[in-house]
This record gives C-alpha cells, structure tokens and sequence, in this order.
C-alpha cells in the first residue's frame, strides 16, 4: 500500500511503477457538461454536495491506503475551506482547477493570469500547502490557449496537467506529446498529460472520468497496464466528486448526450474505483513530477497574440 506522502514513482525494489490518481473537485452543476443550461450566477442557489462526495472519496483512498491530488476550484475552496483542510490533513496533495471552471481558450491571457493567482490564494490559505500544480477546467489548454503556458511558467508552477493529447467533442489537442514535456523555453514547467493507450496508431483517451464509468473495466486494465509495461511510465487517472454521487438532481433540461455522459454509472463508480486502487499503485501528481521532470522532453509551443477571446 501506498502512504499518505509523496512516494517515489518507481520501487527500486519489485520495479511496480506508481500511478498518479487526481480528483477534479467541482460540484455536480459546475461540470462542463451543463454549462448551457445553468448559469454561473444561479450556483450559489442550488444545493451542494461536493463537501459529503470528497469525504467519501477520503475514506475510500483511506481503505486503499492511497494518497492523490486534489485539483479544486477556487469557487468551492472560498465556499468551504473545511473541505480542503481535511483533503490537506489526509495526506494528499491540494492543487488548482482555477476559479469557477472557465475554459481557458475563454479567457485572454490577463484574465487567465488572475484567475490562477485569485485562486492559489484561496487554496493555500484554507489548506496550509504551497500550490504547485494546475490542471484547465475540462482539459482545455489546447491549439487556441497554448500561451496559458507562459502564464503558469511566470507564476511559479511547477507543473500542469491540462491537455488531454486526443481527439474529442469537448477537448483535445492530438498533435500533443502523450508523456510529460516541457512547453516553455527555458522554464522548468512541465505539462504532464492525462492518459492516453494506443491501438494501433490511434490514440485512446484512457485518462478516467466518463471514460471509466462508461466503459468496461478491463478497458481500463488493459490501457494502464499497456502505458505502465509497453511505455514503462506511469498513468495519470482523473474522476469528480459527482461521480460517486448517485443521488445527485437530475437535470431535465440538458443534452440528452451531455445528461447519458453524466448519469450513466453512477451507482458503480464507488466499486470500480476500490478495484482500480486495489489493482494497481497509485500516488501525488506532485511525487509524479519529481520523477517525470527528469525525462520531460522539449515540446517548446509556439506563442499566440494574447488578445481577449472573441
């Protein structure tokens, strides 16, 4: 089992590679899903449940005995910062998600850069860690936001998990390197990229989230063994507190695409999840990119005008 700390990414000893496990802390009507049919102003009237489903995703990591990453918006950390001193006081890491989920390809570069400031302030006050890590709201550092990069570069972080390097209706930047590179010249930011499996020369997302409650469990056997045996290097897993929330309201009015997505499989996330944590190791995305640092490749990206998003 793995403790609550961070762990070195691979055991010298029996050569297990330790996989990095992330929670993307957003409530059930904050998702990217159903950003067209509620509105950011109409959040502080609906009911949250983020604070009960990220205690039982902590007692579940506890059972395993796994430590993680908690990716948090700024919005939930201001609104309950008891929330973050126990994910803190758990042994797991505290990292930023921005603010209120604001795709960053929305934001031009001023506003981005105040929106990662604002809220590793929150996050750091109500958790007592420095905040090093930075993953975009719903993967979305990609073709039209590459100068998001610098901006992280210039506020310190030491790491981002925010491309997803695929092909997909809500994300995806495919031409993206699958394993940890360095996306500023000269900076020691290094972008480490949710998981993806190949079958054949198509890529796979195999990162977590819908894709892990949807599909069979023996896809995601089968695509992090491969990354960990064929690629010798580690996964990077992702999932949101809703997920494990099969009581949560269900909204009428949404996509039918958007509510198959969100909906399906609620009830078996809880399960899948304590066989993932059993199956294979995990840890701290920070521990991850201690290691990965040393083999991050140069993928240094060209920078666009920051003008403000049309």
């Amino acid at each position: 089992m793995n403790a609550q700390s961070p762990i070195p990414f691979e055991d010298a000893e029996n050569q297990t590679i330790i996989n990095g496990l992330s929670v993307d802390v957003e409530d059930w009507f904050q998702v990217g899903a159903f950003e067209s049919v509620i509105e950011r102003a109409d959040w502080d009237g609906l009911k949250s449940r983020v604070e009960g489903n990220v205690d039982r995703i902590l007692d579940l990591f506890g059972e395993a005995g796994v430590s993680a990453t908690f990716f948090t918006l700024g919005w939930v950390a201001q609104r309950c910062p008891q929330v973050i001193r126990r994910i803190a006081e758990a042994g797991h890491e505290v990292a930023s998600h921005g603010y209120d989920h604001a795709r960053v390809f929305t934001l031009d570069a001023a506003k981005f850069a105040n929106d990662i400031r604002i809220t590793r302030e929150i996050l750091e006050d109500a958790s007592g860690q420095a905040v090093i890590g930075y993953r975009a709201p719903s993967f979305s550092i990609d073709p039209r936001s590459l100068w998001a990069f610098e901006v992280l570069a210039e506020q310190g972080y030491a790491y981002s998990s925010s491309v997803a390097p695929v092909v997909h209706d809500h994300y995806g930047w495919r031409e993206a390197p699958r394993f940890t590179f360095r996306p500023v010249a000269g900076s020691d930011l290094i972008e480490i990229p949710v998981t993806t499996a190949l079958l054949g020369s198509r890529r796979l997302a195999a990162g977590g989230g819908g894709f892990f409650r949807v599909l069979p469990y023996a896809f995601s056997r089968w695509a992090i063994s491969q990354v960990n045996s064929e690629d010798e290097r580690p996964a990077v897993f992702y999932f949101h507190p809703w997920e494990v929330d099969p009581a949560q309201p269900r909204l009428d009015n949404a996509p039918l695409r958007s509510k198959l997505r969100h909906y399906t499989n609620l009830d078996k996330m809880a399960g899948k999840l304590g066989k993932l944590m059993r199956e294979f190791e995990w840890g701290r995305m920070d521990a991850l990119a201690e290691i990965e640092a040393r083999r991050a490749i140069d993928f240094p990206v060209a920078r666009p005008e920051m003008s403000a998003a049309q």
